[in-house]
């Protein structure tokens, strides 16, 4: 009995890595260059907004001022209508693909890594959205946190079967 409780959990927790949406359609390489343009607009964004200031990052910790949960609360606002009207009028991506969404479950696991998300962030002063348009600012010390970014996902795919979820 054990064995069947073991091979379902397994297949639970493989859908959590799993990309359903995930598009069937082949693209040239240059198609690719889209992300480009929209990753260097989104970090002029973030340098502008100061989303990558680490005393802006600093005082959002330590609840001093109310300018990144602006930004965050907002971006949450503006993706639940998103779903919700992806939902509603049922759209598609550009492709005529349709947009599926699945549920998720709650684990312990998701404040584990919660919490561990957090310190890195406070400790940082990073998170991986602005990690990049940091370095790209000159502060290349930050290359330190991206590697050790690279380091935190591997080691959590090579144990993830060993850890609580």
């Amino acid at each position: 009995m054990q064995n069947k409780d073991q091979n379902t959990d397994f297949k639970t927790r493989s859908l959590d890595t799993v990309c359903v949406n995930e598009s069937q359609l082949e693209h040239k390489w240059y198609h690719n260059l889209k992300y480009v343009i929209v990753g260097i607009a989104f970090g002029i964004v973030f340098i502008k907004a100061e989303v990558i200031s680490w005393y802006r990052i600093q005082e959002m910790f330590r609840f001093q001022s109310f300018h990144m949960y602006g930004i965050i609360g907002s971006a949450v606002v503006v993706g639940i209508i998103s779903v919700l009207l992806i939902k509603k009028f049922n759209i598609k991506t550009i492709y005529g693909e349709k947009i599926e969404f699945h549920n998720k479950t709650f684990n312990k696991g998701q404040i584990y890594g919660g919490l561990i998300f957090g310190l890195g962030w406070a400790i940082t002063g990073a998170c991986p959205g602005p990690l990049f348009a940091q370095i790209g600012t000159g502060a290349t010390v930050m290359i330190v946190t991206l590697l050790s970014a690279v380091v935190g996902t591997w080691l959590y795919g090579y144990f993830r079967d060993k850890l609580p979820h």
